[in-house]
């Protein structure tokens, strides 16, 4: 060997080692396929090339990047720009093996083919490569076609190069002595698009499962469902912002490749401890409601009293009292029952807040008394029958029309945390048995839940936390909890569950923070109340921002950068959308001194 030659061959191997330093290295697919092909082209001073991938389902190769210099051509791989040609079959539709085309019999076969012509190649069909070159008057020569081979010795895709160049540019075949050096830098790049494919198969079946969930969500409460799905959208959005941002307080916020991901998983899993909450209270639509509104059983009762007014009609009357001050007493009995009935169905909407004259009004209500002839016992469940005291009475019974029984109180489902939880919460413990009953529910202050029921609700972050900490994520996820788990903070400290304030929350924190209550407020699909407009949505979360609730830079950049105007033309319906104004709001959202 001369010295040339072995001078030659030594720049080969340190070149094929810093290759493969660097393919270990990229994890970015398609930046990863571009570092294998020019690192191919520079060893053998190729024209051109091409890098095929196995399809999923091993019929084809499928193009994923092509180079040549001398027609200026650079598709696929980190250019963005399309490869236009069609796949590769690896067989024909009767099964039997492709061998015409260079690239899948090197596939088939596991094999490196050179050829120093592609015209005078017997054996194989090149009449494509033919109808190229006529097109863009080139001339395709030397083919060196090597498989890519993983760590199973299976074929994951195929590396193509074209016309070798002398020094002085000449067309010349591929040197055998150069063909190991490329099946060796073959077999790096195949381990590591291998690997790299393996792990965003994974990313992938992460997101899928995802996307499983919220569905699962979405099944049992389409109005919770939807929030998953919007929440992260919103999230991204404003996180787009801020690392756009180049001036202010969130210039310096930017976020890599394995952040956005980070990211993605946090907004996915943001409120995956709803899967703990019921249904019924999470979708409250009116106070009575639990799996059904109850309000129907108390129409029932408000029947059965005018019945009971009606019959004590017709019995006086055959008793032989005066039949039109019967009759009077009668009619103004039942207009006063049937007022009073809509008033317990005005209080059930929750849509005004309770007066202490209304809750008094409830109790006056509540004290008529009917008749039960029936044995309430029958028919139970176990667990209903447990929450029944012991009772000595039998039928018929005088009960009240709107009632609190001890069977109307649930045992919560678990034990609270107490301050010494492996979570590190500081929580209040639930404020008392669950309470079903009726006056107890119709006499809420404000809205359709019970304080309990408040509780319950708020719990589903806890319970997003706990399962989030008990997931063995890798080091790239370890933030998912924290970003996850706060956006039910304020940022004075006075949130849920930790009390944290905006110096101890992460910035994606506070952007998940300020998308999940503008995904509440301006949510279309609540079943509990009123859609809001643009403009409400806005000014409620503006006054949110001034009582130090909400981040006020994040929020500002929230309006500045038009976040609030995309959201709403992709999630809002068109009445909702209207003018906001924000000369009303920049630089007036920071709490005031």
């Amino acid at each position: 060997m001369s010295d040339a030659a072995g001078a030659h061959r030594v720049t080969g191997y340190r070149r094929l080692i810093e290759l493969g330093i660097a393919l270990s290295a990229e994890r970015r697919f398609t930046r990863l396929m571009e570092m294998i092909l020019r690192g191919a082209k520079e060893l053998t001073n190729a024209d051109g090339g091409t890098i095929y991938l196995v399809s999923d389902d091993g019929r084809e190769l499928t193009f994923a990047i092509v180079l040549n210099d001398t027609l200026g051509i650079a598709l696929g791989g980190t250019t963005g720009a399309p490869v236009p040609f069609g796949p590769v079959p690896l067989r024909d539709k009767q099964g039997a093996p492709n061998y015409k085309n260079v690239a899948a019999a090197a596939a088939l076969r596991g094999e490196t083919i050179n050829l120093p012509d592609a015209y005078n190649a017997p054996g194989f069909d090149f009449s494509g490569t033919r109808a190229f070159d006529e097109r863009n008057r080139y001339r395709s020569q030397s083919f060196l076609t090597v498989p890519l081979k993983n760590h199973d010795a299976e074929v994951v895709g195929v590396l193509q190069l074209i016309n070798a160049r002398s020094e002085a540019g000449v067309t010349m075949p591929f040197s055998i002595d150069i063909v190991p050096f490329i099946e060796a830098l073959a077999g790096q790049a195949a381990v590591a698009l291998d690997n790299q494919m393996l792990i965003d198969a994974q990313k992938n079946l992460f997101r899928a499962i995802l996307r499983v969930f919220a569905g699962a969500i979405d099944a049992k409460s389409p109005y919770t469902g939807g929030h998953c799905h919007r929440v992260p959208e919103l999230t991204n959005m404003l996180a787009r912002a801020a690392d756009a941002a180049t001036d202010g307080p969130l210039a310096d916020f930017h976020l890599n490749e394995d952040e956005w991901y980070e990211l993605e998983v946090a907004g996915g899993l943001h409120d995956c401890g709803k899967v703990t909450t019921r249904e019924f209270v999470a979708d409250k639509a009116t106070k009575l409601e639990t799996i059904y509104n109850r309000i129907h059983e108390i129409r029932t009762r408000f029947e059965v009293v005018k019945r009971d007014v009606e019959i004590a009609y017709l019995r006086g009357v055959l008793a032989g009292g005066d039949e039109a001050a019967l009759r009077a007493a009668r009619d103004a009995r039942l207009v006063e029952l049937d007022d009073d009935f809509a008033f317990v169905g005005e209080c059930n909407i929750g849509g005004e807040a309770m007066a202490p004259e209304k809750v008094a009004r409830l109790e006056r209500i509540a004290a008529v008394t009917w008749r039960r002839t029936l044995d309430d016992r029958l028919g139970l469940s176990w667990e209903e029958s447990a929450r029944q005291p012991e009772r000595k009475e039998t039928p018929p019974v005088v009960e009240h029309l709107l009632a609190d029984k001890p069977a109307h109180l649930l045992a919560h489902d678990a034990a609270p945390l107490t301050p010494d939880n492996p979570w590190g919460f500081v929580i209040k413990p639930p404020p008392h048995k669950a309470n079903l009953g009726e006056l107890h529910n119709l006499s809420i202050r404000r809205g359709t839940l019970t304080e309990e029921e408040r509780y319950h609700i708020n719990d589903h972050i806890v319970q997003t936390i706990m399962m989030l900490e008990a997931l063995p994520f890798p080091k790239n996820l370890r933030r998912v909890p924290e970003w996850a788990g706060g956006h039910h903070e304020k940022m004075d400290g006075s949130g849920y569950p930790r009390g944290l304030t905006r110096d101890q929350m992460s910035i994606p924190a506070r952007i998940m923070m300020i998308a999940d209550i503008f995904e509440a407020l301006s949510a279309r699909d609540r079943p509990y109340k009123a859609r809001k407009t643009l403009s409400e949505c806005v000014e409620i979360m503006a006054s949110m921002s001034r009582e130090r609730h909400i981040d006020p830079d994040l929020f500002e950049l929230f309006l500045k950068a038009g976040v609030y105007k995309e959201y709403a033309g992709l999630f809002l319906l068109p009445d909702q959308i209207d003018e906001v104004d924000l000369r009303r709001y920049l630089g007036s959202l920071h709490p005031a001194a």
